[in-house]
């Protein structure tokens, strides 16, 4: 089996080559970037100076025929010109970019500020939200690998929202991400100088992710509303707590909606339910492809609070995207992602 990965010197590219490098039954990695072809992988990543990888420009046509599998480790408008290309051919494409996640693609327009892709391929993206979508991305020729603050959003949302039980009209959610959310490239925000010793919150109701969540939102209950989505950049590396705010529509105990959450996800590999009063840090899920929730129940005002953890170079990126390609091969989701998380 051949991989590619296009992108592959940002955090998100990086995280692929160390999962896939130990993944079975690969035969070669190909690495590409569009800036730095030419160069050596590891004069770029040194912690990865075990074998010699060149950088190759990008060729869509020889690409599409020869690899089975290509991850899209991209910024916003780039895979959606390249994916129709890299579709002609035998490879299936995995997108962790949020060029395909939207459908509607004047809102993609409207919240990334450039060109859709083609609606052919919007159509044919299946959004690879892996604990709610299996069986569709088991079938999948394109994936639209969901984004870090909806993953975790999402996963902690999910149980409450497709079981009616959760106000779809008044939904608020608090999350916080490290540093590494914003990227490889430095900015004045993501100086040391502006982050350390320092709590931001940053694109207040415009970030980019808020109508990726509201879609789906909106497919588990069709009159969910638009929500309040808060980011906050936290001084760490990585890792990613949405805290979520919902009110219930049917009185519950804080006992039923555990057991509700451990019954919907009992079969699914990654995501962990904390028993009451126990709730999930970011350390918890570090380096891993965990999704940690913890939930409790204020009685006086009827709101539930939800507080899911994931990584979000992993869990947000690169291990999901290896578990939606476990699924298109028909492997079991877990394999290559048996990682436990790194502590301390």
């Amino acid at each position: 089996m051949e991989i590619g990965i296009v992108g592959a010197t940002g955090y998100g590219g990086v995280e692929l080559f160390r999962l896939l490098s130990s993944y079975p039954g690969i035969d070669s990695i190909n690495l590409y970037s569009s800036t730095q072809s030419g160069e050596f992988f590891q004069e770029l990543y040194s912690h990865v100076n075990n074998e010699q990888y060149t950088l190759q420009d990008l060729n869509p046509d020889k690409m599409s025929k020869q690899l089975d599998i290509i991850f899209l480790a991209t910024p916003a408008g780039v895979s959606s010109e390249l994916t129709p290309k890299l579709l002609e051919g035998k490879a299936k494409v995995i997108d962790l970019s949020g060029d395909l996640r939207l459908k509607d693609s004047r809102t993609y327009t409207n919240w990334y500020k450039k060109e859709a892709a083609i609606q052919s391929v919007l159509e044919k993206a299946v959004y690879g939200l892996p604990e709610w979508n299996k069986e569709a991305i088991q079938s999948a020729k394109v994936i639209a690998n969901p984004g870090c603050f909806p993953t975790a959003t999402l996963l902690g949302l999910a149980p409450v929202m497709n079981e009616q039980l959760a106000d779809p009209k008044r939904i608020i959610i608090d999350a916080k991400s490290g540093i590494s959310g914003a990227g490889k490239n430095a900015s004045p925000v993501t100086h040391f100088a502006n982050t350390q010793e320092n709590f931001r919150i940053y694109k207040v109701n415009q970030h980019q992710h808020i109508p990726e969540i509201e879609q789906q939102l909106k497919i588990w209950n069709s009159e969910t509303n638009p929500i309040t989505f808060s980011t906050h950049l936290v001084p760490m590396t990585r890792g990613i707590m949405a805290t979520i705010y919902v009110e219930l529509l049917e009185s519950r105990s804080l006992e039923e909606l555990i057991k509700l959450y451990q019954k919907v996800y009992e079969n699914q590999p990654f995501v962990r339910i904390r028993k009451a009063g126990d709730f999930p840090c970011t350390r918890d899920v570090y380096a891993s492809n965990y999704c940690d929730i913890g939930l409790t129940l204020d009685e006086r005002t009827g709101r539930v609070t939800i507080v899911a953890v994931i990584d979000n170079l992993m869990k947000g990126a690169a291990s999901q995207a290896v578990q939606n390609m476990n699924l298109v091969l028909g492997n079991d989701e877990s394999t290559g992602l048996h990682q436990v998380p790194v502590y301390p």
